[in-house]
């Protein structure tokens, strides 16, 4: 697999009129936008959240360069998906897969596509690496509509299901999947303990 296979920024073209939205890799100088994108995008939870993008930087395993993703309009960061890796023990072995995990787009630019096209991107990029599938935890009514699906019934037993919510366990199996690629999820350490706690 090659993560960063990036087929180069997409741009989203929202009304007329309307300035672009342009889709590319984070950049070095983006670290600080991007914890202030994700903060004002959880709001109460943001601590939390920025806490577990921080630390899935510092875990090597789990961080992979070229697949963190940053949405400007005018240059200006407004949201960021991040895909991590994690795996799956599968009947052939441990497998290499991906977590989206957070999408985040600032309060006054949401509802405009722009999570959408975040989404879109990281599955393309995905695709194009080679990578089986990609999973998440995430509102199924939203990613549902942008090429997931539960997991269980796809063969991916949910992580914690004292925790996750019916339905928000969720796959998208990309065109390098075969079927026997399913199996129980590992995640890195700070999805880990996240598993853990209640939901945000």
């Amino acid at each position: 697999m090659s993560p960063i296979r990036d087929p180069g920024p997409s741009a989203q073209h929202p009304a007329l009129g309307r300035p672009v939205v342009t889709i590319g890799v984070e950049r070095p100088d983006d670290v600080e936008a991007v914890r202030g994108v994700v903060a004002r995008a959880f709001e109460a939870d943001a601590a939390k959240v920025v806490d577990m993008v921080d630390a899935l930087r510092a875990t090597p395993e789990a961080w992979i360069p070229g697949l963190s993703f940053v949405a400007r309009l005018d240059d200006e960061p407004v949201g960021h998906v991040l895909l991590t890796r994690c795996w799956i023990e599968t009947e052939r072995g441990r497998l290499d897969a991906l977590m989206l995990t957070p999408l985040s787009v600032v309060p006054e630019h949401q509802g405009q596509g722009i999570g959408t096209a975040l989404v879109a991107h990281a599955l393309d990029v995905a695709t194009a690496g080679g990578w089986p599938l990609v999973l998440l935890e995430g509102d199924p009514r939203f990613y549902g509509r942008r090429g997931f699906a539960a997991a269980e019934p796809l063969g991916f037993p949910s992580p914690a299901p004292q925790h996750i919510p019916p339905g928000a366990h969720q796959v998208a199996l990309l065109p390098d999947h075969e079927p026997w690629m399913t199996g129980t999820l590992v995640n890195s350490a700070p999805l880990a303990a996240l598993n853990e706690l209640p939901r945000f």
